[in-house]
């Protein structure tokens, strides 16, 4: 049982800042969007800012504060959701005319949606009684899209009081989030990214609205973004034995995607959704199964029918016909399209300069980089303002950053407590001790750029929201931003109803660069990810590190054999398309083949003939 949304698309989270307020701008026309709750600081900054933009009250919850991280998110995801209420009632009182709210959400539509006939049938009636009917019947049918968040599970440091005694471990940062979010009056979902984190999962049954009620409705949904069946199935079997049940399935590609890029062992996007596809059914059912006996065994309401389960995916989808393919062929419910929106700004917040920056950004200046304190790729652009100070810090001898928020801090190399690699206090450290290995001016270059090429994402992504928002916080501001590879292709500074255009194909808003579809764009992706991943084992790899390799080239070759298989059924594309495919496909496929050949002595057994 899947219910089907307004729009086929929602707009994921992107880095700290960029949908921290994407709810407020575009809920009420009935889309979905996700917002960090990562930042507690910036909940707070942005709640004082749209309370006084809205003529709200506002208390400051001050740092120390007791459970100050997670009250300042449900103070902030609560005046969110007031405001997209407001908003949505009055949308659904206005009149029906040219440029007014409930047109435009009309107008949004996919031209076969349901609703969307339904209006232009009113359109045509004369006015009187029958069209004013109509006009209520339309506005009792529109919904607002739903105002989810995203918890980084890997980002859970443990907190300390101010005294410098530690916190119980539900004060940890993810623990916290979890908190606010559960405590806030959304009836909406929380996306959990970044794999598992067992501490955080089991914290969910302390809260009563992840589970259903007597009708089986859940009022706080989960929902996990995941790369292949085992690991839902993995997961959801660990909510379920708990009661909880897993809403959505968030499939998303591991490199052909912004901010950070948690690849795959050579696992293609289509193979995958072609399991998922497969196996859909049986999963839930399985899931279904055990969760419904954890809720009995627990004296709850079980679900007489089986709750919806959904299926999206998002990663590197550029046109119309991808979608339609996504969606017809794979049975996706959704998917995501992130990267281009960061050109919108009725719907994501940059600052100008930054926004500038990406319309300019080919793809040589898009790169998966190593600036993360997470020791994880990050998809990037060269040019942001981050880049440029960090760099410029570096070479004046102020290397790093203050740490004004650690949240990703980690490192114990020098301190007993967790310090950030991208901060100043760790890479004066690290720098004094590649001084003392009297290595040559260029290995110690290349060595000092490794350190010192870590950014202060906790602060820099979140920049990009106080500078557009006016908002002063007393430090110097260097927005960073993390588009996909896929912005190479999108150089426009839009509109809402031009970007739902493309995505719905009544306009293209695609610049001039050759673009492959999205399939063979990831799959060049990770045929060069595979070749940085043999140099980084050569030239004595472990067993561990062979196995992976062969592990990674084997599901290569098989995804290469199954997108042979599948350009036929793209029916919806041009005959020169398909060909063009099937040249890339097979260019790709020699150039894994080369590679292969190259590092014979570590594929030799598994060489295809």
């Amino acid at each position: 049982m899947t219910s089907k949304s307004i729009h086929s698309f929602h707009i994921p989270v992107m880095g700290t800042a960029f949908t921290i307020d994407t709810p407020i701008k575009i809920a009420r026309y009935g889309i979905s969007s996700v917002m960090s709750i990562g930042d507690d600081e910036l909940c707070e900054n942005m709640r004082e800012h749209y309370a006084k933009e809205c003529n709200k009250p506002f208390t400051p919850i001050k740092k120390w504060d007791e459970d100050y991280r997670a009250r300042r998110i449900t103070a902030y995801l609560d005046l969110v959701h007031d405001i997209v209420d407001e908003q949505f009632s009055a949308l659904k009182s206005s009149y029906f005319e040219p440029g007014s709210e409930i047109t435009k959400y009309f107008e949004l539509l996919h031209d076969q949606h349901p609703l969307n006939q339904a209006y232009c049938d009113m359109l045509v009636l004369e006015d009187g009684d029958a069209k004013r009917q109509a006009q209520d019947a339309l506005r009792q049918r529109i919904e607002k899209g739903s105002l989810d968040v995203n918890i980084m599970t890997k980002i859970d440091r443990n907190n300390y009081s101010k005294q410098g005694e530690l916190l119980p471990e539900e004060f940890s940062d993810a623990l916290a989030g979890l908190r606010g979010f559960a405590k806030s009056k959304l009836s909406a979902a929380v996306i959990f990214s970044a794999g598992f984190n067992r501490r955080l999962y089991a914290y969910v049954e302390k809260f009563d609205d992840f589970f259903p009620d007597a009708r089986g409705w859940i009022k706080k949904k989960i929902v996990l973004k995941v790369s292949d069946v085992r690991s839902s199935l993995t997961q959801g079997k660990f909510f379920a034995k708990k009661g909880v049940w897993v809403s959505e399935h968030r499939i998303e590609s591991g490199l052909n995607c912004g901010g950070h890029a948690f690849a795959t062992q050579g696992e293609l996007l289509g193979p995958i959704l072609e399991e998922f596809k497969q196996h859909r059914e049986e999963m839930t059912d399985q899931l279904f199964e055990i969760c419904n006996q954890a809720l009995a065994h627990k004296g709850r309401s079980t679900f007489e029918l089986k709750p919806e389960a959904k299926v999206t995916v998002q990663g590197g989808i550029g046109t119309a016909h991808e979608q339609e393919f996504l969606l017809d062929y794979y049975h996706v419910d959704a998917t995501g399209w992130a990267t281009p929106f960061l050109l919108v700004p009725e719907v994501t917040t940059l600052d100008d300069t930054t926004r500038d920056i990406l319309a300019k950004a080919t793809q040589k200046d898009l790169y998966l980089s190593a600036i993360s304190p997470l020791g994880v790729p990050f998809n990037t652009v060269r040019t942001s303002i981050s880049e440029s100070k960090k760099w410029e810090k570096a070479y004046t001898d102020r290397p790093g950053s203050a740490c004004p928020k650690g949240h990703l801090v980690s490192n114990t190399e020098f301190t007993k407590v967790p310090i950030c690699p991208a901060s100043t206090l760790y890479q004066k450290k690290k720098i004094e001790q590649l001084k003392q290995m009297e290595l040559d001016e260029e290995a110690y270059k290349l060595q000092y750029e490794k350190i010192v090429q870590k950014a202060c994402l906790c602060e820099d992504l979140a920049a990009g929201a106080l500078v557009s928002n006016q908002i002063n916080n007393k430090r110097a501001l260097t927005p960073a931003v993390c588009p996909g590879p896929n912005l190479a292709y999108f150089s426009k500074i839009s509109t809402l109803a031009e970007m739902a255009g493309h995505i719905y194909g009544r306009i293209n808003l695609l610049n001039d660069a050759p673009r492959s579809d999205m399939f063979i764009s990831e799959l060049k992706m990770y045929i060069d990810y595979f070749a940085n991943e043999i140099k980084k084992v050569l030239p004595t790899p472990t067993r561990i590190q062979l196995q992976y390799l062969h592990t990674f080239k084997t599901n290569l070759y098989e995804g290469i054999t199954y997108y042979k298989g599948l350009i036929p059924k793209l029916m919806k594309e041009s005959e020169k398309y398909r060909e063009t495919m099937k040249t890339e496909l097979a260019h790709l496929a020699a150039e894994l083949d080369k590679l292969v050949h190259l590092h014979q002595a570590l594929f030799s057994d598994l060489i295809p003939a």
